[in-house]
């Protein structure tokens, strides 16, 4: 792939990506068990906010607590490496999930020198997926 010459493409180098998928009853329970200590220990305020304006509330906060968890399995993360708000999932006006790092989650982004983290999020009655992908952008030699 050394002589890529894509016009009107952008070339990326994926350097990790991740899945996970959730029950959605179990994060019903977990929020019915310990409530804003829960939400607030995994979730920003913008990410609560977002969820809580949704018609089922836990189906949101479901698929993005599986876009953290594939997030951080894309760079190369484990459990106790990052904090959970390291990882936030925004939306933007007329545009889909995009991802926020800070913190341990963004030096191991720039220690892997990922540009970007591409994110799609989906959920049924019963489950939510998530998936992560880690680019670097392709340099012009």
């Amino acid at each position: 792939m050394n002589n890529l010459q894509l016009i009107g493409v952008a070339a990326v180098m994926i350097q990790g990506c991740g899945i996970d998928l959730v029950e959605i009853k179990r994060i019903r329970r977990t929020i019915n068990r310990f409530g804003s200590r829960f939400l607030a220990k995994v979730f920003t305020s913008a990410e609560r906010t977002y969820s809580r304006a949704r018609f089922r509330p836990e189906e949101s906060f479901a698929a993005r607590f599986a876009a953290k968890e594939a997030v951080a399995k894309a760079l190369g993360l484990g459990l106790g490496q990052f904090c959970w708000h390291d990882i936030e999932i925004v939306r933007l006006e007329n545009s889909g999930p995009q991802i926020k790092l800070t913190g341990r989650a963004l030096a191991r982004a720039n220690a892997l020198e990922v540009d970007r983290v591409l994110i799609s999020l989906s959920h049924s009655c019963h489950y939510a997926v998530a998936q992560a992908i880690a680019v670097t952008n392709c340099r012009g030699d």
